[in-house]
């Protein structure tokens, strides 16, 4: 039997991974404040989507449908998921989508203040990777139980490869701070840098030491290919960028190279939550002798 609530968790995941793409559509193409009102768009419920609009009010949209897309994921977990932390995190994501909508009002009623936008964007990285988490916890492979194995040290150690997720969010504030003009561009390249140098120097020991082990493999591998994407897109996003600083208005291949480049950010703070997560289920520090097989997992 299909597990449908395994399904839709992923379907919600990849509508906030668009609602991300929607909401840095808006800034690559300086749309912001093209809809002057909140709640409503000039009044409207639906204005003309022309211009500026259509990104602004685009963007409202997805939102709204991710939020009714949350609201149903909150009440799922609660009526069929018996794990009460599971519960809780279905209300906690809910609470995180009401939040982002606030602050996205906030945006417009006080003219794009920046502290204010760029924790819109980091709070839009976060909430999408707590929809893969959900996604991960609903999955048939996270119901199997956890597959036991040693600790390798860092940084695949329990409790502590939660660095990883917090170097990886610090890059994407520094990137919001960039592209709402707080900060110069070389803060967000220097950290670029070494974001890069902490996911390949963990991912590289997560498949040295753990190649036979297919969650940790997997997740490593995804997370060495997204970043090594992720930085041809940021060279490729900041080309373009010099190579049209003369256009009248944002040209077409910088809004693509930049959307994408925003959107992988998301997938690379994902993968590195789930990174984490999969560590803390997996990895143990002590050994024991597994039964009945005499292969030595931790425990």
């Amino acid at each position: 039997m299909p597990d449908w609530l395994h399904r839709y968790a992923i379907f919600l995941a990849v509508c906030t991974l668009f609602l991300v793409v929607a909401g840095a559509s808006v800034t690559s193409t300086e749309s912001g404040l093209s809809v002057p009102d909140w709640p409503l768009s000039y009044g409207q419920v639906m204005p003309e989507m022309k211009g500026g609009i259509f990104y602004e009010h685009g963007h409202r949209m997805v939102a709204t449908t991710v939020g009714f897309l949350t609201i149903i994921m909150a009440i799922w977990l609660w009526r069929a998921d018996p794990r009460p932390w599971m519960k809780r995190l279905g209300f906690a994501a809910l609470g995180a989508v009401i939040f982002q909508g606030i602050l996205g009002g906030l945006t417009v009623i006080y003219l794009l203040p920046r502290p204010v936008s760029i924790s819109h964007a980091c709070l839009a990285e976060l909430f999408f990777s707590t929809t893969c988490a959900i996604a991960l916890f609903t999955s048939p492979h996270w119901k199997c139980g956890p597959l036991p194995v040693a600790a390798a040290g860092f940084p695949a150690k329990p409790g502590t490869v939660v660095w990883l997720p917090a170097v990886v969010l610090l890059q994407v504030a520094l990137g919001a701070a960039f592209r709402h003009k707080w900060l110069d561009l070389t803060f967000h390249v220097a950290g670029a840098f070494i974001v890069t140098g902490v996911v390949m120097y963990s991912a590289i020991v997560f498949l040295m030491n753990y190649r036979e082990h297919a969650p940790l493999r997997t997740t490593a591998t995804a997370l060495l290919v997204i970043t090594f994407a992720q930085v041809f897109l940021g060279v490729a996003a900041y080309m373009s960028r010099v190579a049209t600083a003369d256009a009248p208005q944002p040209m077409p291949v910088m809004v693509i190279f930049t959307v994408a480049h925003v959107a992988l950010g998301a997938l690379t703070m994902a993968t590195s939550v789930l990174m984490a997560i999969q560590v803390h289920r997996h990895v143990r520090l002590a050994h024991v002798e597994a039964p009945m097989t005499g292969v030595r997992y931790a425990q």
